[in-house]
C-alpha cells in the first residue's frame, strides 16, 4: 500500500474533505475538512512508530527531497548540502543513508511543499518524535478544531527560509523539548489502525466532519429564523 488518504465530497452537506489549501481552491474552513497525508510503505505503521529522546538526536534540522514545486526550490537554494550546525538539507540521501534513521537523528524536520501544499513528511515526522517544522503557504492544518499545532510544530513562512537555521537555534531547549514531548502525545490522532482505535485518525476525520455538519446546520437555522 502507498500513499493513505480519504477523499472524498459530501456536497454542501458535509463540505470537501481534502488536502486542504486555503485559497483558490475554494476550501473554505468552515465548510471544509483538511486531513493529514500518509504514506505507509508496507501498508500499515509497523516500523515506524517511535524514535530516541531529545537528548540522543545530533541533527539540528533534516531536509531530504527533490526539487518539487516553488518553495523546495527556495529552501535547496539556501540551505542544499550546508551542514554547519547540525543542519542536512540535500536532495537526495547518500547511498547506505536510511531516510528514517536521519528522522529519528533530528531535533526538527522540515515538512516543506511540494508541487501539492500537503505532504507526508508532516506525519512521518510525528510518527518518529522528530519537531515538524511547516514551511508551507496557506496550508489548513489538519484537526485544528481540536489540535494546537503551536504546541507541536514550528511554522517557518517561506519568505523566512534564508533565516531558518537562526530561528530554530533561537528556540530555547526547554521549549523544544515540549514541543518534542508534545508530539509525541498527539501521535496517537495521526495513527491509522486497522480496524479503527479511539482517537485515532480516522475518528478524527469523522470529528472533524461533524464539526462541519454541526456547522452548517447551525447557520442554516440562523439563516430560516
Amino acid at each position: 500500500m502507498g500513499f493513505w488518504f480519504l477523499g472524498f465530497s459530501l456536497g454542501h452537506l458535509l463540505g470537501f474533505v481534502v488536502v486542504g489549501v486555503v485559497g483558490p481552491s475554494g476550501f473554505k474552513l468552515s465548510r471544509d475538512v483538511s486531513i493529514p497525508e500518509i504514506y505507509l510503505p508496507h501498508g500499515t505503521t509497523e516500523g515506524l512508530l517511535g524514535g530516541p529522546p531529545p537528548s540522543k538526536r545530533t541533527i539540528l534540522v533534516f531536509f531530504s527531497g527533490g526539487v518539487h514545486g516553488y518553495i523546495r526550490e527556495v529552501l535547496l537554494k539556501h540551505w542544499e548540502n550546508k551542514t554547519e550546525n547540525g543542519v542536512k538539507i540535500l536532495k537526495y540521501l547518500p547511498k547506505g543513508e536510511d531516510y528514517n534513521q536521519q528522522v529519528r537523528k533530528s531535533k526538527y524536520c522540515i515538512c516543506a511543499s511540494g508541487w501539492e501544499v500537503a505532504s507526508p513528511r508532516m506525519v512521518e515526522a510525528l510518527y518518529m518524535g522528530c519537531v515538524p517544522v511547516l514551511v508551507k503557504d496557506d496550508y489548513a492544518k489538519p484537526f485544528s478544531d481540536v489540535l494546537n499545532w503551536d504546541t507541536f510544530s514550528v511554522d517557518i513562512p517561506t519568505k523566512k527560509i534564508p533565516q531558518l537555521k537562526d530561528i530554530l537555534m533561537a528556540i530555547p531547549q526547554r521549549k523544544y523539548i515540549r514541543l518534542q514531548r508534545n508530539g509525541v502525545q498527539v501521535r496517537k490522532h495521526f495513527v491509522v489502525n486497522l480496524p479503527p482505535k479511539r482517537y485515532d485518525v480516522f475518528h478524527m476525520m469523522l470529528h472533524s466532519i461533524w464539526l462541519r455538519r454541526l456547522n452548517i446546520h447551525i447557520r442554516d437555522m440562523h439563516n430560516e429564523s
